[in-house]
């Protein structure tokens, strides 16, 4: 009962959070701190603020510049509707931080994995112990996430690894989409600074588009 209700809260949370976002006032999304000894931190100087900057100028958001950095078992990680974790490595959660995340996701927050190669094993070990019942399935192209203010058949491939395509994987809880993974895509990559990769114009743009619309995505609540 404490914990239904606890939930309840945080739900509430959430609407208020929403309801400002639509309204114009700052919100703040957050890195996914995690331990394992992968490198979280991945990705922080330039890829998250670029977005953020993408979709205030481009999408009319008012989310705040500074990206926030939030560990997994953090009380704080409810303060923020978005989270993205990305890395090349081991990711492993203690009990304490796997029944936060599970709540955080229950409550309505939203999770974007985006494996920077060599995480993949990891992020599926560990979140089957988030959700025990759930599994990764494919997102449909048709999927609303697709289909924000840009619209994509699929995942961009922003850079080439095992010459597999881009997938774009998802957890459903209760019907809503709390956890989108994009694997074999390198999304962070791509909205990084030009100099880090050296990647085309076109192809951050591509990245950034499909980043937008993830956000967007994920401040509608999660539903199609």
């Amino acid at each position: 009962m404490k914990r239904l209700f606890y939930i309840s809260l945080c739900c509430f949370a959430f609407s208020a959070i929403l309801f400002s976002f639509s309204n114009k006032n700052v919100i703040k999304i957050a890195v996914l701190k995690y331990n394992g000894g992968g490198d979280w931190y991945a990705n922080l100087e330039t890829s998250l603020p670029n977005l953020i900057r993408f979709c205030n100028d481009k999408l009319g958001t008012n989310i705040n510049e500074e990206q926030a950095i939030v560990e997994v078992g953090d009380a704080d990680l409810f303060n923020y509707p978005f989270v993205h974790m990305t890395g090349h490595g081991n990711v492993i959660f203690s009990l304490e931080e796997i029944d936060n995340l599970k709540h955080y996701l229950m409550a309505g927050g939203f999770l974007h994995i985006d494996d920077n190669y060599g995480m993949d094993k990891f992020v599926r070990r560990e979140m089957k112990r988030v959700f025990p019942d759930l599994e990764f399935v494919e997102v449909p192209f048709s999927h609303a996430i697709y289909h924000q203010t840009y619209d994509f058949n699929g995942l961009p491939k922003i850079h080439e690894h095992d010459d597999k395509p881009p997938q774009g994987l998802g957890l459903f809880y209760e019907n809503r989409l709390v956890c989108f993974y994009t694997f074999e895509c390198d999304l962070g990559d791509g909205w990084e600074d030009e100099s880090v990769h050296k990647d085309s114009d076109a192809t951050r743009q591509k990245a950034l588009k499909m980043g937008a619309n993830i956000l967007q995505f994920a401040f509608s609540g999660g539903l199609e």
